[in-house]
């Protein structure tokens, strides 16, 4: 038989939804994403991902313009062009639905 310990921890209330969201696509729960973070932190001797600033200022996950050098501004514009040429689009319609769904759920909160 395997004995469990209890973890207590304050996360914001938006990271903790937006992360449930994910979790619950992929068929797993929370306690069992942090159970995998804790084993992947083991295998790896520390943290199993880069954590590093972002080379282009961030605001809600997505890039920040008003912030940006004018060589990261084009930077972000190039890899826009380059989605667009390799066909990496959504209709709008998705895009669309989408943001709402997004917009909702900051003004039910």
């Amino acid at each position: 038989m395997s004995r469990t310990s209890s973890i207590y921890t304050r996360v914001e209330p938006e990271i903790k939804e937006q992360a449930e969201a994910i979790l619950s696509q992929l068929g797993m729960p929370m306690s069992n994403a942090v159970n995998l973070f804790l084993h992947q932190v083991i295998l790896h001797g520390g943290i199993p991902f880069d954590v590093t600033v972002p080379k282009v200022p961030m605001q809600h996950g997505v890039p920040d313009m008003t912030r940006m050098t004018k060589e990261q501004f084009d930077a972000e514009m190039q890899k826009g062009y380059d989605d667009i040429l390799a066909g990496r689009v959504k209709p709008i319609e998705e895009v669309r639905k989408a943001m709402e769904e997004r917009f909702e759920r900051r003004r039910a909160k």
